[in-house]
């Protein structure tokens, strides 16, 4: 079995949890903002880290006074805003575990995390989430209390815990150690009901100390400014806050990506986080905008050069003329990109899904560096990450520091570490049949190279065996697929069946741009999907996807739907994962006319 280790960079002391990683900033570096809050003017309004850990305090002798024990679940459901971290801080400190909550789920979704987790307090952000949670209140026995958080829930918890004493705070904050229960996560499950990943202090503080001591100095030095607008109930954005909050680095929330590009350069981030979809978006906004202004070959251009140019930093030499070029473009282009940014955009780090070679070349190349990176909810975020000293795109980089990746005989990806979760809360079976033999199993696929960077092929429960026995990993051509800016969303199948095939969505708010962009009149998102200049340019993305995999594996026949996949209608997860079997199950139909057609030539 090919394994590769990360050796530890650091050691915690058994009786530490989170609460000491803020302690620790306000000790090391305590005049660095921690957090600025938007004002109505479009400002931002700096917080410090003395008087955040003040305001937690106070939230948390509330929660105390309200009749949280140690080891009680808070539950918090919000959009990402700064409450959310005060909450979170502040069950923490009051020696509570917290559970996410996604803004979006339905009463059953909530009714389901908050039985489960046992919640004892939920706080919601809107009274419409109120009346979510007072609509299933009847079968949540162990719930006490609902705050609303616009309705000042916050103030109240610090009014009513005004006569907790000091040393009762700190007894119930230090009450709590590595290795107790820190949050329980829940999966935004892709089949079944979500498991609640249970994740314990010592992953917070060892994954945070091990990326921090990794990549600390350089990607986010003394000053870096943070935009996040990934949602707090992801592990994802949940983690990297919290590393934020360990370290120099200034926070900012927007929790309406409408407003993403007003607060982006209202707040000026130096760094960001972000999935995928968004870089695409980014990408084929900026390409579709140059077209529409009469300057495409220019930003063909100025793409390939900003490509070749990233590319040959990876090989160790950039030619002269490449140079020249990069330079020009820099001044006619690359400015005006990263000025959609905010302007001192440096660094990214992308998760979720894979990236793709071509943008993370790209982003490089105009001058914003995307680390590409790689885990899951059970493994509190990274398992690994590409180093900013030796970007390798189309890698996730190697493990963390005190973490070993290892690729079983099936290809499946295994990691033990720092990160792995202590298992699944009130069920047995799932955590026995992810933990074995001291590893976690991913259900993910992958390969190691011989420096330990791990590169995903797909995913084991995904993988489609065709009619003629060809297993297909339909992720690599999904992601393709989805680079062009007229695809939303897309679905490969092909499972049991004679040829691999695709059902592919329209991107809505592109597609009256590339219309207009390829001299063709307004049209309905219907009546686009049977417009044959928009069929012919879909084949053309098919093919050029197809050129990645052998013809076996290749795309040979593909629908277009007037409908798209989203949250709302349960095609995609909150984290924006596709439910495979929903998606399939639901478009059976398509999926029959696909199949009882002429037989796909070529």
């Amino acid at each position: 079995m090919k394994q590769f280790t990360s050796p530890p960079q650091h050691e915690s002391r058994p009786d530490e949890n989170t609460t000491d990683l803020l302690l620790g900033r306000l000790r090391s570096n305590p005049s660095v903002p921690i957090f600025e809050i938007a004002q109505d003017d479009g400002s931002f309004s700096p917080v410090s880290t003395a008087d955040f850990i003040e305001e937690v305090k106070r939230v948390a002798k509330g929660l105390i006074a309200a009749g949280i024990d140690s080891g009680d679940v808070v539950a918090i459901l919000s959009r990402t805003r700064y409450e959310w971290a005060l909450a979170d801080w502040a069950v923490w400190w009051a020696g509570g575990v917290s559970v996410p909550i996604y803004e979006t789920s339905s009463p059953s979704q909530i009714q389901w995390i908050a039985s489960d987790a046992g919640a004892k307090y939920v706080l919601v952000e809107s009274t419409r989430h109120r009346e979510d949670v007072e609509s299933v209140r009847g079968d949540l026995p162990q719930l006490a209390h609902i705050g609303v958080l616009e309705d000042g829930i916050l103030e109240q918890l610090t009014a009513l815990g005004a006569e907790v004493g000091d040393e009762d705070l700190e007894a119930r904050r230090t009450s709590r150690r590595m290795d107790d229960v820190a949050t329980i996560i829940y999966t935004s499950g892709t089949t079944g009901r979500p498991k609640g990943a249970a994740l314990t202090h010592a992953n917070f503080v060892d994954t945070t100390r091990s990326a921090l001591n990794l990549l600390g100095d350089q990607v986010l030095p003394p000053g870096s400014r943070l935009l996040m607008f990934l949602p707090m109930a992801h592990v994802f954005a949940r983690l990297i806050t919290v590393l934020a909050a360990s370290w120099p680095v200034t926070t900012a929330f927007t929790p309406d990506t409408k407003n993403l590009l007003d607060d982006l350069a209202a707040f000026r981030p130096t760094f960001l986080l972000a999935v995928p979809r968004v870089f695409e978006k980014v990408y084929n906004g900026a390409e579709a905008k140059a077209i529409a202004g009469g300057k495409g070959k220019i930003f063909t251009a100025a793409a390939k050069t900003a490509i070749d140019y990233s590319t040959a930093l990876s090989a160790g030499k950039v030619p002269l003329t490449l140079k020249a070029k990069h330079a020009l473009f820099d001044k006619l282009v690359y400015g005006t990109l990263r000025g959609a940014m905010g302007g001192q955009v440096q660094w990214a780090v992308s998760g979720g899904a894979p990236l793709g070679a071509r943008l993370s070349h790209f982003f490089r190349g105009i001058g914003v560096t995307i680390l590409e990176g790689y885990g899951l909810t059970e493994t509190t975020a990274p398992i690994s990450v590409n180093l900013p000293w030796d970007v390798r795109p189309g890698t996730v980089g190697p493990p963390l520091p005190g973490s070993t990746v290892a690729i079983d005989e099936d290809g499946e990806i295994l990691v033990k570490g720092v990160m792995v979760f202590a298992g699944y809360h009130n069920n047995e079976e799932a955590t026995a049949e992810s933990l074995r033999d001291g590893w976690f199993r991913t259900g993910d696929l992958g390969a190691l190279d011989e420096n330990g960077n791990l590169t995903i092929t797909g995913r084991r429960k995904e993988v489609i065996v065709t009619a003629g026995g060809k297993n297909v990993s339909p992720a690599q051509l999904e992601d393709q697929l989805r680079s062009h800016p007229l695809v939303s969303q897309c679905v490969v199948i092909g499972d049991q069946k004679p040829f691999v095939a695709a059902i592919l969505t329209l991107d809505a708010e592109m597609l009256g741009t590339w219309l207009k962009n390829n001299g063709l009149p307004e049209m309905t998102v219907a009546e686009a999907a049977q417009n044959e200049a928009v069929r012919t340019e879909l084949q053309t993305v098919v093919e050029s996807a197809n050129q990645s995999v052998s013809r076996a594996e290749s795309i040979r026949a593909f629908e277009v739907i007037d409908s798209d996949f989203t949250e709302e209608n349960g095609y995609l997860t909150p984290s924006l994962k596709l439910k495979r079997n929903v998606v399939v199950k639901d478009l059976a139909p398509v999926i029959e006319k696909i199949y009882s057609g002429s037989k796909p030539t070529g």
